[in-house]
């Protein structure tokens, strides 16, 4: 027995750590779908909910949606929340990125203004839902629905004095769904919500003021960012174990000559102002030297007593550093950058000193905006991931658009297949630490601008149906089947319970004593 105890024990601890690895590693990847509140919830005043920015900006004269359309309907989520659960089911994903709205919630904005017990229960049920079904949420705080009566009262992002209410509602969502939810995103691009919306005018609140109201709502927005998170971080992620992010949106921008130093680094800036804007200071304090630097200089030029782009305090930047668990990346598609210098008195895009165009070559989808360009996904995650140091990386939107809402759509299953693969190079062959991928998006919904008019779902809704009746698209069949031979080779993206654990070390230990008494019984 003396040479038979070590071999047991060497056989029985080499079983149990195998078993746990496993089950320890499960968290591996998530594959899920993403949506947002204002999109596809509807019921914009049932049950106690306040104004949204976009339930007034949709009613205000003057107001360019494309098909004179809005959200108060939308999808009928609302009331339909346990039927896309099914869908999502049917799926087979095992993750779903949805969005809170805040004036549902406080209808106000405010905790004086009164909390929404309704409000709150619809999240409650819908977190629920995808736990029962063997799903796991990722919540967005805020996805652009800003409670009108914050916008009112002080011009919402452009005061500071909004930050303490964001903190109030961040704290009761993680109050009321922290138990349940693990993943939390503080906010969706602040890019397009602040550029489209305070710059051009052409999203909620509709202002247009290129020079220093951007520069001003991104910065309260971060301040507001890094308190929600630190927040988090001391009085619940000691219980909760959850992780908090933000989730910003770019394009992997090539010189126009690739020959030329001055476009070379005209496409790097341009990745600075777009994903630098607000990364840089995510995780190292601060904004990118090349916006503080050109914004600064082109302010002194314009005559102005200081810089458009406002400071952060030496507290600020060390509450800002490392705010951030994962990085949510939105990516759709890539563009092209020539140097070229520009007004000192013209704004953001002027600040740039470059000219944005896309290559003609580059297929096209049903948005303007959107080229269709695979590599733009791999090479954007490389420099991200160079540039800080190899985050974990969560792919929180990504798809495309037609004009039709066909479900014969060839297109957009040639869009992820080239897509994914691309992703899934930049994780195997470029080391890069992609956690999860959620498409965009579950269902067709209102696209904002562009209302009805734009096709981003892998399920079609019939907007002429006033039940919304949702039909699978080719795209969701082939997802449903790419997911399903993905998870076969991975363990599921879900959390061991420790019983689970507990369950499985047992099991090994049995195997173990019993091969102990096997053994035992050989001459040696």
């Amino acid at each position: 027995m003396t040479l038979q105890m070590p071999l047991v024990a060497a056989i029985s601890l080499t079983l149990l750590l195998t078993s746990m690895s496993r089950q320890c590693t499960a968290q591996e990847f998530i594959w899920g779908t993403a949506t947002s509140s204002y999109q596809i919830e509807g019921a914009w005043d049932v049950d106690g909910k306040g104004m949204s920015i976009w339930d007034e900006f949709v009613r205000r004269n003057g107001t360019t949606i494309k098909d004179n359309s809005t959200g108060d309907i939308a999808c009928r989520s609302y009331e339909k929340y346990k039927e896309d659960v099914q869908l999502l089911k049917q799926l087979g994903v095992n993750g779903y990125r949805f969005s809170i709205s805040w004036p549902r919630v406080l209808p106000n904005g405010t905790l004086a203004g009164g909390i929404n017990e309704k409000g709150i229960q619809y999240y409650v049920n819908l977190v629920d839902e995808l736990l029962a079904n063997g799903i796991q949420p990722m919540a967005t705080l805020y996805h652009w629905d800003l409670p009108l009566t914050l916008q009112n009262e002080f011009e919402g992002w452009e005061s500071e004095q909004i930050i303490p209410h964001f903190v109030d509602y961040a704290k009761l969502m993680f109050k009321s769904l922290g138990d349940k939810v693990k993943w939390w995103i503080t906010f969706n691009e602040p890019w397009v919500f602040n550029v489209v919306g305070n710059g051009e005018g052409r999203h909620a609140p509709g202002k247009k003021e290129l020079k220093t109201t951007l520069y001003i709502v991104g910065h309260n927005l971060l301040r507001a960012h890094a308190k929600a998170y630190r927040i988090y971080e001391k009085e619940f992620k000691p219980t909760q174990q959850g992780k908090v992010g933000i989730t910003l949106n770019g394009a992997y921008v090539l010189p126009k000559n690739t020959s030329s130093e001055l476009d070379k680094k005209a496409a790097q800036r341009a990745m600075e102002f777009m994903f630098g804007w607000y990364s840089d200071p995510v995780y190292f304090g601060d904004y990118p030297e090349e916006m503080k630097t050109r914004i600064g200089n082109k302010s002194a030029a314009a005559g102005l007593p200081k810089s458009r782009l406002p400071e952060f305090t030496a507290e600020e930047k060390a509450e800002l550093k490392g705010t951030s668990d994962f990085f949510g990346l939105n990516y759709y598609t890539s563009s092209i950058a020539e140097h070229k210098i520009l007004s000192n008195d013209g704004g953001y895009f002027d600040d740039q000193d470059l000219v944005s165009s896309l290559d003609p070559s580059w297929p096209g989808s049903g948005s303007i905006w959107l080229k269709v360009t695979p590599f733009g996904i791999r090479e954007g995650i490389k420099w991200l991931s160079a540039r800080y140091d190899n985050p974990p990386l969560v792919v929180t939107e990504n798809g495309v658009s037609d004009n039709d809402g066909t479900t014969s759509d060839q297109h957009r299953i040639d869009f992820y297949r080239e897509y994914i693969g691309n992703v899934t190079q930049a994780k195997n062959e470029f080391k890069c630490n992609v956690v999860g991928y959620f498409a965009w998006s579950l269902m067709d919904n209102f696209e904002w601008a562009e209302g009805y008019t734009e096709h981003f779902g892998i399920v079609s809704v019939d907007f002429n149906d006033p039940e919304r009746p949702r039909t699978l698209k080719d795209s969701a069949k082939w997802y449903r089947d790419f997911i399903a031979a993905e998870m076969t080779t991975q363990a599921p993206a879900t959390t061991p319970k420790a019983g689970s654990i507990v369950t499985a070390a047992l099991g090994v230990l049995t195997m173990a004593f019993g091969l102990a008494l096997s053994l035992a019984k050989l001459p040696f």
